[in-house]
């Protein structure tokens, strides 16, 4: 998995209500981008949030450069805070119907639901493939 500076949209932004990402990646017009490959939108924990209840992750698509009246694109649903340490990593899958939207902005959106965080950081860009990285493996050999 590669991060792009130019494909990321929000980096270590602090999220204590709603927002969308403080970036959006301008498609250079309105137009039909095609439907190609399967994209995704990796979100991560930079710092963990509190106090809310839970956040939603949304890839979001909006004719404007601040992402008003956004289209949703993917989203991970709901997640538990107490389910959000440190390091989490949360992919969402961008719909393949980007392509005949003709919106000139993709960001993403972070959805608050309870009281308001009281801390929470978050970086969010696209993707082409996910890596995990957390898997070790014997190597199958020894050196004698």
């Amino acid at each position: 998995m590669i991060y792009d500076k130019f494909l990321t949209v929000a980096s270590a932004q602090a999220v204590t209500a709603s927002a969308v990402s403080t970036d959006s990646i301008d498609l250079s017009q309105a137009r039909d981008m095609g439907e190609g490959e399967s994209i995704t939108m990796m979100f991560s924990v930079d710092e963990a949030p509190l106090t809310a209840t839970s956040i939603e992750f949304q890839v979001i698509s909006s004719a404007s450069a601040n992402l008003g009246t956004p289209t949703v694109l993917g989203t991970s649903g709901a997640i538990a805070i107490a389910n959000l340490p440190v390091g989490t990593m949360v992919p969402v899958k961008i719909n393949a119907k980007i392509g005949s939207l003709g919106q000139r902005y993709l960001g993403a959106n972070f959805a608050v639901a309870g009281t308001s965080a009281t801390a929470g950081k978050f970086t969010a860009g696209v993707v082409k493939d996910i890596q995990d990285g957390r898997k070790a493996y014997a190597s199958g050999f020894t050196v004698v």
